[in-house]
Parts: structure tokens; C-alpha cells; sequence
């Protein structure tokens, strides 16, 4: 008996020594693929300077390391956890993390003075919370309650920051200068860093770590090319995309006051 109590004492130990370690390991999320493109690979055209990313020679270095880490310990991690998991189990593990995340969405869209967004928000964790077993499920979805996904990165957006630099962070993978300086502010935000179990908060964050890594494994087939620069421009126009809500800009086509001219066409245009 006390050499089973001594045998799970070393154990617990041990998965208190090496969590902190697996974490950082976890952390490594670029959404880059496995084989890391050091600076020198670039091509002439390649080494032209972007003014989003001036510190491209610092990112690149960071880029790598971040790669390194997912290539050994993230993505072996997320490859099993797909292979081994059903997948309503991830679909609900997804569904938890979400729904963990409205938090964050209606404190940030009444930063930003969007308090329509915040309502849905709120009324997304209010259901899933409830009805939906803490999440699990997502019927807020399907009562087709929708919000914009928002946090502090695009709330200093709104409030003025609209463009900011290119940075590669260690361990937290790609990132703006902004959003980098919203971090703290979304860390306080989600609820998971109020937990008072040090031991289930750590699982919990390391388990959304393999979740989102996961859901990038089926993307990889896509880079091309350099692959800094591709996860660099996608990323890029993904928070665009994300600060604008969604909108593109106005299409000429789609206009109602768009009207064509004769003079905009000749009889060569007609010709067969």
C-alpha cells in the first residue's frame, strides 16, 4: 500500500515537472507546416522588403524555432489526438472552447460600441451554457444566434490602431505589434484563467492548444512556396478581414448607380 501511495505521489510529480514543459511545446501554434524555410531560402524576389513585416530578418529566425516545436511535439500531439478521437468528441470539445470565448466577444464589442454584438454574444453563452451542457453542444447556432468573434487586438483597431507591423512571437506564433500588446487583456478575459485547479486550467489550455492545432492539419496542403510569407499574408488578411467585420469594401458591380455608357463598348465587342 505505501509503495502504490509513494508510486502515485512520483507520478503526480512528474506531471508537475513536465506539464510546464509539454505547454511550452503546445504553445508553438504558427499553423506552419513541417519543414521550416530559414531566411537564406528566400529568392530575389522573395527578399523584397514588405512594409507590414520590417522586421522580417527577426521573424523568420522566430519563425523557425516556433517551427521546430510544432514539427517534434505539437503537431505528433494533434496528429494522434485526431486519430484516436471520435470526431462528435471534437466537435464538442470545439463547441466548449467557443462558447468559453463568447466571454471575451461581448466584453470587446461593447468596448468597441457594438452593443448588438454583445447581446448575441451573451446570449450565445447564456444558451450553450445552459441548455447546451456547459457548451458542449451549440444550439445557439442553431437558433441561427450568430456573433462576430471580437477581442482586444481589434478593439484598439476600432479605437485608432488600425495598421501595425508584422511580429512573430516565441511560442505564441504570428501575430500584429497590437494585437501581441491585446494579449494580457484577452488572457484576463477568458474565463479559464480564473479557475483556482492550476492542474485542470494547465489541461484545459493545453488541450484547446492540440484542438486548434488539429483543425490546421487538413490546411497544410495549402501552403505553397515561401511558407513564412504564405502564413504571413494569410494571416494578415485574415485579421483584416476580422477588424473590418467582415466587409470587403464596396464592389462597383454590385452598386445600383453602376451604369454603362455606348461609348463604354464598340461593335468589336459584340462580334462574334
Amino acid at each position: 500500500m505505501l509503495s502504490l501511495l509513494a508510486t502515485q505521489k512520483e507520478a503526480r510529480s512528474t506531471r508537475r515537472t513536465l506539464l510546464p514543459i509539454v505547454l511550452l511545446a503546445m504553445l508553438s501554434m504558427t499553423g506552419c507546416a513541417s519543414t521550416a524555410t530559414q531566411e537564406g531560402d528566400a529568392s530575389p524576389e522573395q527578399s523584397a522588403a514588405d512594409p507590414q513585416d520590417p522586421w522580417e530578418s527577426f521573424n523568420r529566425r522566430v519563425f523557425t524555432f516556433n517551427d521546430v516545436l510544432d514539427r517534434y511535439a505539437l503537431k505528433p500531439v494533434a496528429q494522434g489526438y485526431k486519430a484516436i478521437t471520435p470526431d462528435p468528441v471534437q466537435t464538442g470539445i470545439g463547441n466548449f472552447f467557443s462558447n468559453l470565448g463568447e466571454v471575451r466577444t461581448a466584453l470587446n464589442s461593447l468596448l468597441q460600441g457594438k452593443p448588438a454584438n454583445a447581446g448575441l454574444a451573451t446570449s450565445r453563452f447564456v444558451i450553450n451554457s445552459t441548455v447546451g451542457i456547459g457548451g458542449l453542444l451549440d444550439y445557439a447556432t442553431l437558433m441561427e444566434i450568430n456573433a462576430d468573434k471580437e477581442d482586444f487586438g481589434q478593439t484598439m483597431a476600432v479605437w485608432g490602431w488600425e495598421d501595425s507591423r508584422y511580429l512573430v512571437l516565441p511560442l505564441l506564433g504570428p501575430r500584429t505589434l497590437r494585437d501581441a500588446s491585446g494579449l494580457p487583456v484577452d488572457f484576463a478575459a477568458h474565463p479559464i484563467t480564473y479557475m483556482d485547479d492550476h492542474q485542470l486550467r494547465a489541461g484545459l489550455t493545453a488541450l484547446d492548444i492540440v484542438h486548434l492545432r488539429t483543425g490546421l492539419l487538413d490546411q497544410e496542403s495549402l501552403i505553397s512556396g515561401d511558407r513564412y510569407r504564405f502564413i504571413r499574408d494569410a494571416y494578415l488578411q485574415r485579421r483584416q478581414f476580422e477588424v473590418n467585420d467582415g466587409e470587403l469594401g464596396d464592389d462597383p458591380f454590385a452598386m445600383d448607380d453602376f451604369d454603362f455608357d455606348d461609348t463604354d463598348f464598340g461593335d468589336d465587342d459584340f462580334a462574334d
